[in-house]
């Protein structure tokens, strides 16, 4: 059960694709306040209804009874076992009992009526008119088979007067056998029994699909006990802190920290990357993921049910409650068309024989033909099925897309104001150049300053101490180091004086020459920030840092144009001139630069004026409040990143740049594949009708298109799995 406060989820039974979901929320609406208090999870059974206020389960649980389906509490850990043979199997038994009486019937009719052709001659012309008593009564245990689990939600349907597809299937059926029909009948209701198979089948693929994540996770965790001795357990049974230890080839069954040991670590299942990604002491791990050949032991920093992937699987899991326009039009349609549809069919059984001496039986016929080929199935499940297994593919490739409502919107951008630091960039300055002056050496100048920097937290310092380990340098410990606020720092290293500061700590100093300062104002103007290093005789050099542009972002962003974006907008605190600097290496078409958050906000809503669609790409933190007045909200690098996960509407797992451009292709595929369902679906009605008023449609044929339709349909929509 989920609870929280004035929370409850249940688990409903029958509830298949969003013709239930409709017929819940008929049901369900009156009961809450608002509509929105009631979030659906088609693929797992699921209803959570927000604000109980005074309501109670027993409420619930009845008013859903009403409509056929059934309820119960929630559980959130129910084993497979429990699940139930009839559950699981139920369904097909059914159908295949339907289709096996309905062969049997008419094998039966054919034998006794002494051909296949007499016993269809017979058929239309009642019971008194040849068809065997053994048949009929084999045409209706298939029949009951059929419509099994359909009977219950029509009756409601036809009692609550709200007609949907399984009242349009019952009424189709029960007409047919009424002008003895039986062989259709049976025919029709086995037809209508695989067709709702194959819809729960592809409900379930894309359900396996997202349940493959829990897999991810192994079952036991192996920690050392008080006596450290090895032991198994299950992960929700380790508390944060404790060490665990996993060996080469086995999942990482927790987040936590690396304590001891080197490893690659293959992060694909969470971040879509290809590569392993190195890991050592202070590196962080993450359930899920996959060890490669050295031994590590690690330190959970999170329980179980907190972990990035249980995040990942729930968000995935809600995601189904927020559904697409395309979803919604579908639903809104539906609502209209069913009643439409028996309205049309009573029209048709009745104007033709009353004002145009039509023959009843045949027009009562056209009229079953026509409740069956207008039943919505595959036009209903066009839409939903698409929408999953685009979540699913996305999660799968590393990317979190919050909902089915933001799976289209990566289709319309058309500009992207993307966060310079962390996005475009490493996020982190690297010495570029060292410059030594004064006849002093490169190793002269990084041993000096990594002593006067060893201690320090900023970015510079951390990047200079970086570059002296990096080449082997011995790093000695500064005597007498003191801060000069604001300006630098100066120590004693190797018994002299040095100091170490900005360029303005130099003029300051009155110890810059006119060639030096023209160097350093070329290289600030280029966007480098200077760091300058000296004694009281003279300037011993001086280093260049930038941050880094990522490799791959000018190509990336070459792509991203080619998808359709006309403006990519650098955001940025920095100075005019690094961001100037960055956006002419890799392609930026406007650059905002020297912001504060609050101006990136501004920056935003101009962008949306200009071009309606926008996303906004950052870290998800920092910039919240641009993320949340996009369009679409994307944060990049968001593994192990709670509140990234948390603001954005869509979260880039890993750190790759170009699974953006991958994004709005998914997204363009989708709706592609949504629309060639939707259009593909009402083409099949229109045929069908037109055929059934020129008397050329039957209605195993009827039914038989439908089912053909709702395959195909499910069929395309699952090629967004791949």
């Amino acid at each position: 059960m989920t609870s929280d406060a004035n929370q409850m989820a249940f688990k409903i039974h029958g509830m298949d694709c969003a013709v239930e979901v409709a017929i819940l929320k008929r049901e369900l609406g009156p009961l809450v306040d608002d509509i929105e208090q009631l979030r659906f999870d088609v693929l797992n059974g699921k209803l959570i209804v927000v604000g109980m206020n005074d309501l109670s389960q027993e409420q619930f649980v009845q008013a859903v009874h009403k409509t056929g389906m059934r309820a119960e509490v929630w559980k959130d850990k129910e084993p497979e076992s429990q699940t139930g043979f009839w559950s699981a199997y139920g369904r097909t038994i059914l159908t295949s009992a339907s289709g096996l009486f309905g062969v049997t019937g008419f094998v039966s009719h054919a034998i006794i009526a002494g051909g296949v052709s007499r016993a269809l001659g017979s058929e239309g012309m009642g019971i008194a008119h040849g068809v065997p008593v053994v048949s009929i009564i084999l045409y209706i245990i298939g029949i009951l088979a059929g419509t099994w689990f359909v009977l219950p939600k029509a009756w409601r349907a036809a009692i609550n007067l709200r007609p949907d597809m399984n009242l349009l299937m019952v009424v189709a059926v029960i007409g047919a056998s009424a002008i003895g029909e039986w062989f259709e009948a049976a025919t029709v209701a086995f037809l209508f029994a695989v067709s709702l198979l194959l819809e729960s089948w592809s409900v379930g693929r894309a359900r396996r699909a997202i349940a493959s994540l829990l897999s991810l996770t192994p079952p036991s965790a192996r920690v050392r006990d008080k006596v450290g001795e090895l032991k198994e357990i299950a992960p929700d049974k380790v508390d944060v802190g404790t060490i665990f230890i996993v060996r080469p080839g086995e999942k990482i069954p927790l987040d936590g920290n690396v304590v001891t040991g080197i490893s690659s670590v293959n992060q694909a299942p969470i971040t879509g990357e290809s590569v392993p990604v190195e890991k050592q002491p202070g590196s962080e791990v993450y359930a899920g993921t996959i060890n490669g050949d050295g031994v590590i032991e690690a330190e959970s920093t999170k329980a179980a049910q907190d972990t990035t992937l249980a995040k990942i699987i729930r968000m995935v899991g809600d995601a189904q409650s927020k559904r697409s326009p395309s979803e919604q039009w579908v639903e809104t349609f539906a609502r209209y068309y069913t009643p439409a549809v028996m309205a049309l069919a009573v029209f048709v059984f009745l104007i033709p024989p009353l004002l145009f001496s039509g023959e009843w039986s045949v027009w009562l016929y056209r009229s079953l033909v026509l409740l069956v080929i207008a039943c919505p199935c595959a036009l209903v499940i066009s839409t939903p099925v698409s929408i999953v297994a685009a979540l699913a593919a996305a999660a799968k490739n590393g990317v979190l897309i919050k909902g089915g409502l933001y799976v289209e919107v990566p289709a319309r951008l058309r500009a992207i104001a993307v966060d310079k630091t962390g996005t475009l960039t490493h996020g982190q300055p690297v010495v570029v150049d060292v410059v030594p002056l004064n006849n002093h050496s490169e190793t002269e100048l990084l041993e000096r300053a990594a002593a006067l920097e060893v201690h320090s937290n900023h970015p510079l310092a951390q990047a200079i101490v970086r570059k002296a380990n990096e080449m082997g340098i011995g790093v000695p410990a500064a005597d007498e180091f003191e801060i000069v606020k604001g300006k630098g720092a100066r120590g004693i290293v190797n018994g002299k004086m040095f100091w170490l500061g900005s360029h303005r700590y130099l003029e300051e100093r009155k110890q810059e020459t006119r060639e030096v300062h023209e160097q350093l104002q070329t290289l600030q103007d280029s966007g480098r920030s200077i760091v300058v290093i000296g004694n009281d005789e003279h300037v011993c050099g001086f280093f260049s840092l930038a941050d880094t542009v990522r490799s791959e972002t000018k190509g990336i962003l070459a792509e991203l144009h080619t998808e359709g974006i006309e403006n990519v907008a650098m955001l940025t605190g920095d100075n005019q001139g690094t961001a100037d600097a960055i956006a002419r290496e890799v392609g930026i078409d406007s650059v905002h630069a020297e912001l504060l958050p609050e101006n990136k906000v501004e920056i935003v809503e101009q962008l949306v004026k200009e071009y309606e669609h926008v996303a906004m790409v950052g870290d998800g933190v920092n910039d919240a409040p641009a993320l949340a007045r996009s369009s679409l909200g994307i944060a990049m690098g968001a593994v192990g990143t709670d509140a990234a996960i948390e603001t954005a509407d869509v979260a880039l797992m890993s750190d790759d740049l170009s699974k953006l451009a991958w994004l709005i292709r998914h997204s363009k595929k989708t709706l592609a594949i949504i629309r060639q369902n939707i259009w593909f679906s009402l083409g099949v009605k229109l045929l069908f009708v037109v055929l059934t008023f020129g008397g050329y449609a039957s209605l195993w044929a009827a039914i038989a298109a439908d089912m053909g339709a709702s395959l195909l349909v499910i069929a395309n929509s699952l090629r967004l799995l791949r």
